[in-house]
């Protein structure tokens, strides 16, 4: 789940385009982009988007309509004959909004003779204000919540903020504390922690260096809004091959020394807090390895 591309749910066209993306996730975009009269026509061409599961092995999630819009059951009842992976919440207040959806998604699954609990959840936790101080909620959603979102632009709308970056590029602080927290807020569910969409979608530079800086800092995925983003994010955020090869000697120098709780390796100095880091490295690794090309 390095990349996941945003598709207008109700454009066949670009459905059938965003296939060729080389993206793990398709997210059919049910809110933001399609205008209220054209979510009906959204809903129908996700269904059978969706039946046809092509290409095998790209992830399917539907991005439903706020809870609190009214929209979100119709949403629901049409698109979940169509057994996608996941639901994306937007909006989301809190890991109560998680666990009301995971009601929804259980009586449907039963309605559809789906596996319990399939469908996996992921929210977008700080489109609104409120979320920024409900984080810890999310520890308690259980097995659906797969990871946690940030998002800047209707969090921009909330707050009626008229700028999002500084002059020299950066988040202003409220976005700052909106990507720190959300970081936290999934480390402490044992989830996925989801960077926000860079919305340049010309600027693959500063996209690469916006991934690159996301994923040192805990990141493991980031959202694209194009096509053409898809490979970049994917590169930025695959484990490469000298980081493998520097895993394995920082196991294998623990295993070689199994009484030190600090090892030496290179000219450096490492600590357990290291040898956890270098297992969870190639742990991801193996699993990369195991996705369709």
């Amino acid at each position: 789940m390095r990349s996941q591309l945003f598709v207008p749910a109700d454009s066949e066209k670009m459905l059938a385009k965003a296939t060729q993306s080389g993206a793990d996730c398709l997210i059919l975009d049910l809110e933001d982009s399609l205008t209220a009269d054209r979510k009906p026509q959204g809903r129908k061409t996700a269904l059978a988007f969706m039946k046809e599961r092509c290409p095998p092995g790209q992830k399917i999630y539907v991005r439903i309509n706020p809870l609190g819009s009214g929209m979100a059951l119709q949403d629901l009842a049409e698109v979940m004959a169509g057994a996608p992976d996941g639901i994306m919440l937007p909006k989301c207040r809190s890991g109560a909004d998680v666990r009301e959806l995971d009601h929804y998604l259980s009586a449907l699954e039963a309605r559809e003779g789906l596996p319990q609990g399939q469908t996996k959840i992921l929210p977008i936790v700080t489109e609104v204000a409120e979320g920024l101080f409900t984080m810890s909620s999310y520890q308690d959603c259980g097995p659906r919540l797969m990871g946690m979102m940030w998002g800047a632009e209707d969090l921009s709308a909330d707050l009626g903020a008229s700028i999002k970056r500084l002059p020299d590029g950066a988040y202003d602080d409220p976005y700052r504390l909106a990507r720190t927290v959300t970081l936290l807020g999934a480390k402490a569910a044992g989830v996925i922690p989801f960077d926000t969409v860079f919305i340049d979608f010309k600027d693959l530079a500063g996209l690469e260096t916006e991934c690159l800086a996301a994923r040192q800092a805990g990141f493991l995925a980031k959202p694209a809004i194009h096509p053409a983003q898809v490979e970049t994010i994917n590169r930025a955020f695959s484990v490469a091959l000298d980081e493998v090869e520097w895993a394995r000697k920082v196991v294998r120098a623990f295993a070689d020394n199994p009484s030190s709780g600090v090892v030496g390796l290179d000219g450096v100095m490492l600590d357990r807090p290291h040898l956890r880091q270098a297992e969870t490295l190639l742990a991801r690794a193996e699993e990369q390895s195991r996705q369709p090309e």
